[in-house]
């Protein structure tokens, strides 16, 4: 999910200086695959740069060994590609490109590589990332768009994507995506760097390994970002702001997954008048989604919002700790649970919240800071999502025309 890159997760000198990021620059980065094609086609985002993109050139290829996060690729699989003919594309601020298509053997469950060569960089320090990439990406000096494996003295490296926003593929109108809409924990903060562990993608390893093929065939777009809220832009622009970008306006979605509102609720004020007036927006704004959704044609399914709070509700521990805050949680979530709205729940609170302190994470959970889980926690949220679902709204939902 692009985002405007905060001045901490910008390159570091030399890449990085005032009114010019990536000058003569290659950034090679690695993704995730979720969908199987001979065909594919990558989009790259400009939205929050305030001046021209200047792509110069991108390639993809197969990861040495399969492997994510590396510098390496598999020289065999190298292929260039282009934007309406042309190798290089100037992007407006704002704006994305779309790469012409490609013929390019991917499969669901591995990596690509993706190599994009800036010759004059971008000028401005406002420029468009992931920052929560989970992958670590390279970066290094001069045209090194087809070798096999970067180098050069100033070869750096950095857990953030850059300008890559997402990867089409050419598939069957039987096979759909699920779009899931989140923040730092659908993100996957707390999991590990290279492992592909965030708890989508542990789902979807699991509807893949399915004999099934309503589930085996389903593509993940992963459109969360850490920090995000649904009322206000922070990291990243709000959801509801963005849900038309992020969901409605990509190809081949069938579902929609909304796991959102921690943050909306730990930034407002701890007071009983606060709370109720962010509680009420937060199932307003939910409301929202289900309309907008099923406008489209598209089954929702809501997650409730996980526990928050250290012990004693210490916020010097954890900063949203508050039993007021807990109070607008439990209130949100009855009305996920019980309204009937959403075409269907995912209790992941009721997964991973503590039995004798419900406002806590369980212990075995905790990635440490009581808001996040870990690599266990995400595990079995992934294991109990009601893959189901995806079976019982395969044909979609009626909606407006």
């Amino acid at each position: 999910m692009p985002q405007l890159t905060e001045s901490a997760n910008l390159p570091n000198p030399p890449f990085n200086t005032t009114g010019l990021v990536f000058n003569n620059t290659t950034i090679r980065q690695t993704i995730h695959v979720t969908a199987t094609s001979p065909h594919i086609r990558l989009r790259i985002s400009n939205a929050f740069g305030t001046t021209a993109l200047p792509i110069t050139a991108v390639s993809i290829a197969r990861p040495f060994g399969g492997v994510p996060g590396i510098p390496a690729v598999e020289p065999s699989t190298l292929k260039t590609l282009t934007f309406g003919g042309s190798p290089s594309f100037a992007i407006p601020n704002g704006a994305l490109a779309v790469s012409d298509p490609v013929d390019f053997d991917v499969k669901a469950g591995t990596e690509l590589s993706i190599t994009i060569f800036l010759a004059d960089g971008q000028v401005t320090n406002d420029i468009t990332s992931h920052p929560g990439s989970r992958t670590t990406s390279w970066f290094t000096f001069g045209n090194q768009v087809t070798a096999a494996n970067l180098t050069g003295p100033a070869l750096q490296n950095v857990a953030h994507w850059f300008f890559i926003s997402t990867l089409d593929a050419w598939v069957p109108r039987s096979e759909r995506t699920v779009a899931f809409v989140g923040d730092s924990i659908t993100d996957g903060r707390g999991s590990d760097t290279d492992k592909n562990n965030r708890w989508p993608d542990l789902l979807f390893a699991r509807v893949h390994a399915s004999p099934d093929p309503a589930l085996n065939t389903l593509a993940f777009a992963n459109q969360a970002a850490g920090g995000n809220r649904i009322l206000a832009d922070g990291l990243g622009p709000n959801a509801l702001g963005r849900f038309d970008r992020d969901v409605l306006a990509q190809p081949g979605i069938g579902y929609v997954v909304v796991f959102e509102g921690v943050n909306d609720i730990g930034v407002a004020e701890p007071t009983q008048a606060a709370q109720q007036d962010i509680g009420d927006a937060v199932i307003g704004a939910l409301k929202q989604f289900i309309v907008r959704a099923h406008a489209a044609g598209l089954p929702i399914f809501g997650a409730t919002i996980t526990p928050f709070s250290a012990p004693g509700f210490n916020a010097a521990i954890q900063a949203y700790s508050s039993p007021v805050r807990e109070a607008t949680r439990q209130r949100v979530n009855t009305f996920i649970r019980r309204s009937g709205e959403f075409d269907g729940v995912i209790d992941f609170d009721a997964v991973v919240h503590n039995a004798t302190a419900p406002s806590q994470l369980r212990d075995d959970f905790n990635s440490g800071d009581f808001l996040h889980p870990n690599v266990a926690g995400y595990t079995a949220m992934a294991k109990a999502f009601p893959i189901e679902l995806f079976k019982q709204f395969q044909g979609g939902v009626d909606g407006w025309a």
